[in-house]
């Protein structure tokens, strides 16, 4: 009776932990800031692959190419639904220039992107310790 005791506790402990590693996996992506300026200031630190990584592929994107080489130097990503205003409601919209492979300008659209003069628009500040 012992045995089986000690082998259920072990069957439990080890269920717990991936239980509970899995909901810090998720946590990472659910702690991303969905404020205005913590998010522009977290986007900021940010490459191309690794947005990717915490939000998901963009709901639409747009890519401006070198003729010559076809290299991509500029990106227009929306994402939906993935920021609040300051009154905790969240902009239909949220688009991300990028050029080259950073963020340089974030815009709260309270549309679905077709409209990107009706925006509150954020200026990334490029991280000092790139430059």
């Amino acid at each position: 009776m012992m045995k089986a005791q000690t082998w259920l506790s072990g069957v439990v402990a080890v269920a717990l932990l991936s239980l509970s590693g899995s909901a810090s996996a998720g946590a990472t992506a659910a702690k991303f800031p969905e404020d205005e300026q913590g998010f522009v200031d977290a986007v900021g630190k940010l490459n191309r692959a690794q947005l990717i990584a915490l939000l998901g592929e963009p709901a639409r994107a747009e890519d401006v190419k070198l003729k010559d080489s076809g290299r991509v130097v500029a990106s227009i990503w929306h994402y939906h639904n993935i920021n609040k205003d300051a009154a905790g409601a969240y902009y239909p919209t949220t688009e991300l220039d990028l050029i080259d492979d950073q963020v340089s300008v974030v815009v709260f659209l309270n549309n679905d992107g077709s409209d990107a003069s009706s925006g509150q628009t954020y200026e990334v500040q490029p991280n000092p310790a790139d430059l």
